[in-house]
């Protein structure tokens, strides 16, 4: 056995001793996928994820990012907890958050045992390694290293499926400057996008079907601008108004495409990592309860958590969308309250939740508010909510004081 080999093998086995349950290690090489990843951009399927656009060109080549990287060594943990039912099973006055976001940050969790293995491997070659560490993070096409290691295959939903996990998997990589031996099971031109030897999607369409919002426009292929795990936690703005009752009771993030994948019905395992078990409450909140919280109380409630991505403004955004969804006049005596919000964005969809309500209460409280609004779209989504309760209630109004 040569020395490579028995390092290579070494490495797998300390990456597997740090909890990252598959690994592989690969040599860089061009992307077979950038083709298709350039064509996706060209297409804004990104909406408004800039940094995809911005370093597109990164993503031709692992080399790009270190020259001198001779070898990558791809990690991927399981973080699948069943603790609640599916999606569909929640009940309206209850939050949905992607399973992914019940516990610990997965980018520190993953980052810190990356660091590690690399002080293993240092300590084993007696050298300092110059190295680069990513987690979701870097200009990388990680699924189809993945795919090429042999991890799994990239299933209809986009995600990687793993015939031994399904696909609840977190993936990070590590670019060493020293060569190891690698064990690519597909060869760098055969498009990871299609299904392998390691499994098939087949005739399934199961994702694409219950897709709320179209996303998955045909196999393989997401429109980003259409995603309700981009639009309650890539968007920065107010969310399309032709979107937001397909968005249900999800707040951030969504899991529907892999709940119904069959592949994850039968192989999903429970997660060994105690950092990714929901936080209590995080299963299924009270929207109620969420809409209430503070500056502080959100900075509280997720720290250390992947949901601070989205900021107070935009989780609360959310929430708003999810209980206008509900419809219930229990809701109207919180989102009246952040009818008046400091951020913009959550009286925004406050007014909006208020006009699906329309209650005596609902509508009161949005002719009140009209004319202390200052920007002009909140004024608009007062406007409109109005409207849908009853025109009438805009009566007194003129066009200019509706305007602003």
């Amino acid at each position: 056995m040569t020395l490579a080999k028995s390092l290579s093998q070494q490495i797998k086995s300390k990456a597997k001793e740090l909890g990252f349950e598959l690994s592989a290690i690969l040599r860089p090489g061009p992307m077979a996928t950038f083709g298709f990843f350039s064509e996706w951009i060209a297409r804004n399927y990104h909406g408004e994820m800039e940094y995809l656009r911005n370093r597109r060109d990164e993503r031709k080549h692992v080399l790009s990012l270190m020259p001198e990287a001779k070898t990558i060594v791809l990690v991927a943990m399981n973080y699948y907890h069943p603790a609640r039912p599916d999606t569909l099973e929640v009940p309206p006055d209850r939050g949905v958050i992607s399973r992914y976001a019940w516990g610990d940050d997965y980018h520190d969790v993953m980052k810190k045992r990356l660091k590690l293995l690399l002080a293993w491997l240092e300590d084993e070659t007696g050298l300092p390694l110059s190295s680069r560490a990513y987690v979701d993070t870097g200009p990388i096409l990680e699924r189809e290293l993945a795919a090429r290691g042999g991890l799994g295959f990239i299933g209809k939903n986009t995600c990687l499926i793993s015939p031994r996990f399904g696909s609840w998997l977190f993936l990070g990589e590590l670019l060493l400057p020293v060569e190891l031996y690698p064990d690519e099971s597909l060869p760098p031109e055969i498009s990871a996008l299609t299904d392998n030897s390691l499994g098939t999607c087949g005739g399934c369409t199961k994702c694409i079907d219950a897709c709320p919002t179209g996303a998955l426009i045909a196999p393989y292929l997401i429109d980003a601008r259409k995603c309700i795990s981009y639009l309650t936690i890539e968007l920065k703005g107010p969310i399309p108004k032709e979107l937001r009752p397909s968005i249900g009771n999800r707040i951030f993030g969504c899991d529907i495409c892999q709940e119904v994948c069959p592949w994850n019905r039968k192989f999903s395992r429970l997660s060994n990592h105690p950092e990714f078990a929901p936080r209590p409450g995080l299963e299924a909140p009270s929207l109620i309860e969420l809409m209430v919280l503070d500056d502080e109380g959100f900075r509280e409630k997720f720290r250390k958590s992947p949901i601070k991505r989205a900021k107070r403004r935009g989780f609360l955004r959310n929430v708003a969308v999810a209980l206008g969804n509900w419809g219930s006049e229990e809701a109207v005596p919180v989102l009246l309250k952040s009818l008046h919000d400091h951020e913009p964005l959550i009286r925004g969809h406050s007014a909006w939740a208020l006009g699906r309500i329309c209650t005596e209460e609902a509508t009161k409280g949005l002719r009140e508010a009209l004319p202390d609004e200052p920007l002009d779209w909140v004024r608009q989504e007062i406007m409109s909510a109005l409207q849908e309760c009853n025109p009438k209630a805009l009566a007194g109004y003129t066009r200019s004081e509706c305007i602003g």
